[in-house]
């Protein structure tokens, strides 16, 4: 619940900042300028174009936008989906993993869905918590699937699926958010929502979501710095 309510302020926040009624239909104001995601705004000084007549500039190397990306939404049924997801996946996940837990596994599909968005998706601004979502269902698939059950008969792996083809065959998706959180989620579910009759030390359901995100960031540096 507390992280859904720093999304909702975010974008409660972008509506006070910019007083642009266009936010909530999904436009993009000069809020996902600043702090929305691509590799170009983050490797190159962009102009803008403004409604204002006035242009917009961008400054590289705003690396807070691997974050911040994550807590942008475009629209209300954006942000209204995701919201959704974590509120139905945030309970069955925080029941196994602790708050903290859940936290670094939020954390960590984030910042590899951020990565996605440099690997994958070019062109404009990337925002949303979709990343970090796609992350929660990928890990609570993967914890699944090392207990011995096919998590595509259930409701979350058939939903994952579904998102997943949305994903590819919807235009204005951003192919690399979903993957890079879905990987990143699954990868540390593989560890954190290990079975009891193949545990794992305590340490590492920490360090998994924590090595994940430092190499995300690592990851994310060296390909703008390349390109």
């Amino acid at each position: 619940m507390s992280l859904i309510a720093v999304n909702v302020a975010v974008f409660l926040g972008v509506l006070v900042w910019t007083q642009d009624g266009g936010a909530l239909a999904g436009q993009a104001t000069d809020a996902h300028l600043d702090l929305g995601l691509s590799k170009d705004v983050l490797a190159f000084p962009i102009r803008w174009p403004s409604g204002t007549g006035v242009p917009y500039f961008t400054e590289p190397d705003g690396w807070y936008r691997l974050v911040t990306s994550g807590f942008m939404h475009f629209g209300l049924i954006h942000i209204g989906l995701n919201m959704y997801f974590l509120y139905i996946l945030g309970p069955m996940l925080e029941r196994p993993l602790g708050r903290v837990g859940l936290l670094a596994l939020y954390a960590a599909s984030l910042l590899g869905g951020s990565l996605g968005v440099l690997v994958l998706d070019s062109g404009g601004i990337t925002a949303g918590a979709s990343g970090a979502v796609f992350g929660l269902m990928a890990g609570a698939s993967v914890g699944l699937w090392r207990r011995g059950v096919n998590p595509f008969s259930t409701a979350i792996g058939s939903t994952l699926l579904l998102n997943l083809f949305l994903t590819f065959f919807i235009p204005g998706i951003s192919i690399g958010g979903h993957l890079g959180g879905a990987v990143a989620g699954a990868i540390c579910g593989a560890v954190m929502l290990a079975p009891g009759h193949k545990p794992v030390p305590r340490w590492a359901v920490y360090a998994t979501p924590v090595a994940v995100g430092i190499a995300s960031v690592v990851l994310s540096v060296m390909i703008v710095n390349a390109a």
